[in-house]
């Protein structure tokens, strides 16, 4: 999302989703990227929340208006209509727990019934400090990631793994596509002007390709 600031310059604010089962670790990724903050005793999110960082890319500033879901199953119908407006989403699972890296293509539908195509999508196994008690391979997370076209990395928020450099892959994608207009249609411009008007108001506390680096 592009749009003129008052010195006649361009400001960029992108909205990105963070998804994924509870207790993976969503909260303190943001946390710690936003704030290089960690919580050990973190307690799962309800509803929605959202914090603003600033990157600066190629000379521009950029703002990531990035939100934290629920991942509890009870709040889907309350998280679903915050990924309109989307363009950007971090797919998170814990590497300790199976059953959250089997949850992901479940996520991934319902990114994509409420998401453009050209939305920026990554798999993010988390908490890659439980090497000891690893239930998901390296291996595994690649070869989703291949297959669902995703960028990939594996993080830590507890150490921060990687952290920053994830989120900062994927706003930089964002910035390319929009530099490249893939996104810079009339309609995401009269998306982006409605979207402003609501960020005035209150506020709150792969694209089609891969990447992967080690812990």
């Amino acid at each position: 999302m592009a749009a003129d600031d008052d010195q006649g310059g361009e400001e960029y604010l992108f909205k990105i989703v963070l998804i994924g089962d509870s207790a993976v670790g969503k909260s303190n990724l943001l946390s710690r990227f936003a704030r290089n903050e960690f919580d050990n005793n973190s307690k799962a999110t309800i509803g929605v929340e959202f914090q603003t960082q600033v990157v600066e890319i190629d000379g521009k500033e950029v703002k990531a208006q990035i939100w934290d879901t629920a991942g509890q199953e009870r709040f889907r119908a309350v998280t679903s209509a915050y990924y309109r407006g989307a363009v950007g989403a971090l797919i998170v699972y814990d590497i300790s727990r199976r059953t959250t890296f089997d949850s992901a293509k479940r996520w991934l539908d319902e990114l994509g019934v409420h998401c453009d195509t050209a939305t920026v999508r990554m798999l993010v196994g988390n908490k890659c400090d439980l090497e000891n008690i690893r239930d998901v391979s390296v291996e595994e997370g690649k070869n989703l990631a291949e297959e669902e076209r995703l960028f990939f990395m594996e993080t830590s928020a507890l150490d921060s793994t990687n952290v920053r450099t994830a989120f900062e892959l994927v706003i930089r994608e964002i910035y390319n596509n929009v530099s490249r207009k893939v996104l810079n249609s009339d309609s995401y411009k009269a998306e982006l002007s409605e979207n402003r008007v609501s960020l005035a108001d209150g506020g709150a506390s792969s694209k089609k390709g891969f990447s992967c680096c080690s812990q």
